[in-house]
């Protein structure tokens, strides 16, 4: 982010604090900028040199709001956002459901005169994106509104994409995409390193990208964000499912598939019982094309994940590390995904990298594949980015440059040359190959794997800042308290 990209979102995130006196939320102000932005750049997007003809009623466009102040802003406002709520396309996507947040006209009256004392448009792409993409980390930084949790750090999104080096005429899914970061990131890159022609750029436009996302405020988050990056257009149909993904199997399958499906073990849904409490009970979803039957979310997704891949496409997920090594479903899961696909790599992360405390995950890459009587994987290529590696959010937040040996290491030019930095002679090495019949063996085909010596517990000079340590110990009691109410809301739906 260049310095007036950053100085815009730092002058706008500022507006914030005025406004949570009055009890204003991170979360819902972001959702005001949405609109406001949205209005604002379609009121440009309207003159001289685009002069495009925009679908949004005169009398409640950007400029309706201009003239306006005191109370009769603050009704013109809400009517404005419950009548465009109405409209077709994405013009109506983003403003479904929406409601004024700002109680206060004059807040709201300055609110407006920020945006629009900037020229949105003349910014570049990139520019106007990057501002958006600001103000939704900072959003995320909030973990108390749990905007944490859609938000995947954009360092490890990018490394992704690196491995995965999109081509330009093959569609990208994320079947729980957030505020769309994995589809941001793949135009970006397909921008900046593919050469393409007209058409190219046009399928691009509006036919590479294909997500789910079911929370209302994320999902127009989420397509702001790629209208801001120019994909879509604002009388196209959404690019962004508002359904549950999970409930039916793909209609249509992808070349690629990038995704951080929501952590959290269990599907449930919630209902009022007889004597009026509300219950939750385990949500399992009958697929005939699922191997096992689960109310384990993210075992589902994986699932999920593979029948949405094409048999020629690839897959790069993130997961906790649960995945790896649960018994029962998942065992069946990952012994059938070594069966039917190419599980070539692992990357472990560590801990202190995403916005919810306590996440201990790890990334898996894997290729889609045809029927075979004899099982794809032949091995698994494992980088431990996790042993003896201290990240925080503040003071050591994760950089794409630390990951950059990970990329080397996956040689995403060519996978079929790659060399472990792992030997007998190197036992410190991270990357380390493993053969089908190492994973076959291993107790409930485990695919959570790690050979490195944690030095913290064998060198006490070695170990990290006390404020890393006290904020591991705040994780492994959170993941493990977590653990816990699983166990127990598990016990009390038995009874």
């Amino acid at each position: 982010m260049n310095a007036n990209s950053s100085g815009i979102v730092s002058k706008v995130w500022a507006f914030c604090n005025t406004l949570r006196d009055d009890g204003v939320g991170y979360g819902d102000y972001l959702e005001q900028l949405t609109y406001l932005l949205f209005l604002k750049m379609a009121d440009e997007y309207s003159k001289p040199p685009h002069s495009r003809k925009m679908p949004i009623p005169k009398q409640y466009n950007w400029e309706s709001l201009l003239n306006k102040s005191g109370d009769e802003l603050e009704t013109h406002y809400s009517k404005l956002l419950r009548e465009l709520g109405n409209e077709k396309g994405m013009l109506g996507q983003i403003f479904t459901k929406s409601q004024n947040k700002i109680q206060d006209p004059a807040k709201l009256y300055k609110l407006i005169a920020l945006i629009n004392a900037e020229q949105w448009i003349l910014m570049g792409v990139k520019d106007k994106g990057d501002i958006y993409e600001g103000l939704l980390e900072k959003n995320a930084e909030d973990t108390k509104s749990g905007a944490g949790q859609y938000f995947t750090p954009r360092p490890l999104i990018k490394t992704m994409v690196d491995c995965i080096r999109p081509e330009a005429n093959k569609t990208i899914a994320d079947p729980a995409c957030g505020t769309g970061g994995f589809f941001l990131a793949a135009y970006d890159w397909l921008t900046e390193n593919v050469e393409m022609d007209k058409a190219q750029k046009k399928f691009l436009k509006f036919n590479t990208f294909a997500g789910n996302e079911i929370v209302p405020g994320t999902r127009r988050l989420a397509l702001m964000n790629l209208f801001l990056h120019n994909i879509g257009d604002i009388d196209t149909d959404t690019l962004i499912s508002p359904n549950d993904s999970l409930i039916a199997q793909p209609e249509t399958k992808y070349d690629y598939v990038l995704a951080n499906p929501p952590f959290g073990k269990k599907s449930s849904m919630t209902f009022t019982n007889e004597e009026g409490e509300q219950e939750k009970e385990d949500l399992t979803y009958n697929r005939q094309d699922f191997w096992v039957t689960t109310s384990n979310k993210q075992l589902n997704f994986v699932q999920h994940i593979k029948s949405m891949l094409k048999t020629t496409g690839q897959a790069a997920v993130v997961l906790p590390d649960n995945v790896l090594f649960e018994g029962g479903a998942g065992e069946t899961i990952r012994k059938k995904l070594l069966e039917t696909t190419n599980l070539h790599t692992i990357l472990r992360l560590p801990t202190g990298i995403f916005y919810a405390n306590g996440v201990k995950a790890n990334v898996l890459f894997w290729d889609g594949k045809a029927a075979s009587k004899d099982p794809w994987t032949k091995e698994v290529w494992v980088y431990d980015y996790r042993t003896n590696i201290h990240h925080t959010l503040k003071k050591n937040p994760l950089k794409s440059e630390d990951l950059q040996d990970f990329v080397k290491c996956y040689n995403p030019t060519n996978r079929h040359k790659r060399k472990q930095t792992w030997s007998e002679a190197n036992t410190e090495g991270r990357w380390r190959k493993y053969t089908y019949d190492d994973i076959i063996a291993r107790d409930k085909t485990s695919l959570d794997i790690t050979w490195l010596k944690d030095k913290s517990l064998a060198d006490l000079d070695n170990l990290p800042d006390p404020d890393e340590l006290a904020n591991d110990i705040i994780q492994n009691l959170e993941a493990g308290l977590e653990s816990f109410k699983a166990i127990i809301s598990s016990l009390n739906r038995k009874d």
